[in-house]
């Protein structure tokens, strides 16, 4: 992979109220060159090691440099189908055997992918000593047993409910070089892989600006259409909406703000497509931070924020009120909150109770983002009635997925209310396994900790029975809004459009196979 200098190119800055921007540079490179795709990423790269991927954008570019032994389909049902797997079979509940695909070379010099790394890959993820946050995608994993160069089998400690849902198609699924990992003096990567085998590879990434993939002559799969990708981090969709009209980009996501437009009148040239979204937005509350330690100052939050109002104003009536981290249609979705409306006369004398009857100060972290920023707004004018004053903290994407990680310096000190975001594969593990208490410091940002939460978690993932499951899960966010740690909002709204000389490969939430598109007339 070759990292070039930062150029002025196809960014600037547009100023406190905006993060990034496009250049607008009018030109259609699609009518010139057919064989590149330029598509939106919601943030740059920032880890693209399966033991420690930071975000969405990063698990989209994995998904197209590495490979699974099976993947997801694109389509609107979730369904998966072999990918470097020739064949895949579970014997029984605990042991899954596989063959995989002969001659799939890795990047690099490193020679032919074999059962060696698939072993590698697996068992690497559960290591302490690697200490991967992905560990909860393998934690039954026993071993991989090797038969032979290409035949292996998965060997689980205990059934795992998620495994052929969450973990194999995902992320956690990826396959690395296990000669080339085992070289690197930390035996970790961030944002250059020693090697890939994927059916794209790494050719250039200028940071902040352009990450650019081309074919992988390595792989024997199945060729990817487009002989290059350009991935631009545009961090919000209504800029990158502003880049699509202008002629730079081949498919975008837009914000909620533009959806009734597209939905009655299109562009020319212009497709148009909705998804259900997996992913869930709430409002989180830092348990160790004065006030908050004090549970009925969290309530009264709680009680004072209008969700509905977030909902019509920020998402401008195209998203539906959350009631939980688990989206409709999923296993674990609850049909309501215990708090439904807001009732201020109850905030105000539960904040009396707890001492504060005047109100006190505060602040409210959220990724710069037109929407996001939107809805904190609103939940400032709401807690102000109240007497809770708060001032609104915009980040950028680098420094917001930062703030409750403890690894990454003192940050998460200073938490205390944050306007949070997380995306989720089709089974609820994926959802929860944030939230146990093992996870304060990592992906917990609200430091709460409930020995409960965390034991039904545990009995979710080991539960076969979808009813029982669900159950369970249920549970479990009713905890979540007991504790008064978390206000769900919403799990926002999916929406794209693309040029009519690209069809786009998606999963059924809409996120992206960038191996998987096509021209339109392919």
């Amino acid at each position: 992979m070759k990292i070039i200098g930062l150029t002025r190119r196809r960014f600037l800055e547009l100023g406190a109220a905006a993060t990034a921007t496009m250049a607008v540079t009018p030109r259609l490179a699609r009518a010139a060159d057919p064989a590149t795709l330029r598509v939106r990423g919601a943030s740059d790269i920032q880890s693209i090691d399966p033991v420690n991927p930071a975000a969405s954008a990063d698990q989209d570019v994995m998904a197209a440099i590495f490979n699974n032994l099976i993947t997801y389909k694109a389509g609107t049902e979730w369904a998966w189908e072999l990918q470097t797997a020739t064949a895949f079979e579970e014997v029984d509940p605990t042991h899954y055997k596989f063959t995989l695909m002969p001659n799939v070379m890795w990047t690099n010099g490193f020679g032919e992918m074999t059962i060696e790394d698939v072993k590698f890959s697996f068992e690497r993820i559960i290591d302490p000593a690697i200490g991967s946050w992905a560990s909860v995608d393998w934690q039954t994993l026993d071993k991989v047993e090797i038969v032979d160069k290409y035949n292996g089998v998965i060997v689980l400690k205990e059934p795992f409910a998620p495994l052929l849902r969450s973990t194999l198609p995902y992320g956690s699924g990826c396959i690395v070089c296990k000669k080339a990992v085992e070289a690197l003096d930390s035996k970790q990567f961030t944002t250059e892989p020693p090697a890939t085998s994927g059916p794209y590879k790494i050719e250039q990434w200028t940071p902040k600006q352009k990450l650019v993939l081309t074919r992988h002559d390595g792989w024997p799969g199945p060729k990817p259409e487009f002989d290059r990708i350009e991935i631009y981090p545009i961090e919000d969709a209504k800029v990158a909406e502003i880049g699509y009209q202008s002629g730079d980009l081949d498919m975008t996501a837009i914000p909620a703000s533009s959806v009734k437009n597209y939905r009655e009148k299109l562009p020319p040239n212009t497709k148009f497509t909705e998804r259900p979204s997996l992913y869930y937005t709430w409002l989180g509350m830092n348990v160790e931070h004065e006030p908050f330690d004090d549970p009925r100052v969290r309530k009264a939050v709680q009680l004072a924020v209008d969700v509905d109002a977030i909902i019509e104003s920020a998402y401008f009536g195209i998203a539906t009120r959350a009631t939980g981290i688990i989206g409709p249609g999923l296993i674990g979705h609850r049909e309501k909150n215990m708090i439904e409306k807001p009732n201020l006369d109850e905030a105000r004398k539960l904040l009396s109770e707890a001492g504060f009857p005047d109100g006190f100060q505060t602040t409210l972290d959220v990724q710069n983002i037109t929407d996001h920023v939107s809805a904190a707004q609103i939940i400032q004018a709401n807690l102000a009635e109240i007497g809770i004053e708060v001032q609104v903290n915009p980040l950028d994407s680098g420094t917001f997925w930062t703030l409750g990680i403890e690894k990454e310096g003192d940050s998460w000190k200073n938490v205390q209310l944050i306007y949070n975001r997380y995306n989720m594969a089709p089974d609820p593990s994926w959802a929860t396994a944030w939230f146990v208490p093992e996870q304060v410091g990592e992906w917990n940002w609200e430091r709460w900790k409930s020995p409960e939460f965390g034991e039904l978690n545990k009995q979710a993932v080991l539960e076969s029975d979808p009813d029982k499951r669900h159950a369970l899960y249920v549970k479990m966010q009713d905890l979540m809004e007991e504790s008064g740690a978390y206000l769900f909002l919403t799990h926002e709204a999916n929406a794209f459009i693309c040029r009519d000389t690209v069809e786009p490969a998606l999963k059924p939430d809409g996120t992206v196979i960038l191996t998987h598109f096509k021209g339109a007339a392919g």
